[in-house]
């Protein structure tokens, strides 16, 4: 397995974390449609989901291209794209070709993608000039690479204490640890340059709510999983963990908790 397999899925594959990333679509599907639909994504188009895990967002996108389109999920989980083959076999879905790869392993066609779609993968990949570079042979001219991925910075909640303010930081060393970059969103213009793409949509998002929130459960169920794997990966200390995850649960409940998610950026690339 190449070192992006492993980095992609610091966060697990199993069906826990299936269920974890259908909640997680849910909370930021609408962010991501927008997204979509600003890129100019319509009936006909042939769309690639890069990492597409179960298949959430190529759903969405069978939506816009319609039977006309075409969708293409590469996912290297084998249990998260037979999730989404299972899916569209029972539901008579034949629009839709499944790559079990990585993009740099992955043979794709060139100049065949109308838009390439991924979100939160980027952050995850060893050699992100190579990945976009495999990407930009795939795309068409005039097509659209949309990337979504973190600028981990803003994630912070109300009430505050002093171990809450180490949680960002934690988080950061975590996503290191498993290979990945925190602060990817802040470099992805100059790598469109590098390649080609010149960019044509850069918006940040940020979602909050209290503790009956969507946002604020999101939270809930990365942190009470998360803080213990962090300690195993040597990101913190056991103790740091568990004074983490007690400070957590001390406030989920919390009548004025409020949660500010980190910063999630749009970034679209036009060949």
């Amino acid at each position: 397995m190449s070192e992006e397999k492993n980095a992609e899925y610091i966060l697990g594959v199993n069906l826990k974390e299936l269920k974890r990333l259908e909640f997680q679509n849910g909370v930021w599907r609408n962010v991501t449609t927008d997204f979509i639909s600003r890129s100019g994504v319509s009936n006909g188009m042939k769309c690639l989901d890069v990492g597409s895990g179960p298949g959430f967002v190529s759903m969405d996108l069978l939506n816009y291209v319609g039977p006309e389109g075409e969708v293409t999920a590469l996912e290297p989980s084998e249990l998260y794209l037979n999730h989404f083959r299972d899916y569209c076999s029972k539901n008579s879905i034949t629009n839709v070709r499944f790559i079990n790869s990585i993009v740099e392993e992955a043979e794709l066609p060139e100049n065949y993608y109308d838009f390439i779609f991924a979100r939160w993968v980027i952050s995850f990949v060893p050699d992100p000039e190579l990945f976009l570079s495999k990407l930009y042979k795939a795309l068409k001219p005039g097509g659209v690479i949309a990337l979504q991925d973190y600028n981990y910075e803003g994630i912070t909640r109300h009430p505050m204490t002093e171990v809450f303010k180490e949680v960002p930081e934690a988080v950061r060393k975590y996503w290191l640890k498993g290979g990945g970059d925190p602060y990817i969103a802040l470099k992805i213009p100059e790598l469109y340059k590098k390649v080609g793409l010149k960019l044509t949509d850069y918006k940040p998002t940020v979602l909050a709510g209290d503790k009956e929130s969507a946002v604020f459960e999101w939270a809930h169920k990365f942190f009470s999983v998360h803080f213990d794997v962090m300690a195993k990966m040597g990101a913190i200390s056991s103790r740091e963990a568990d004074e983490m995850l007690q400070d957590w649960l001390e406030h989920r409940y919390d009548s004025n908790a409020i949660f500010y998610s980190p910063i999630v950026v749009d970034m679209a690339g036009r060949k």
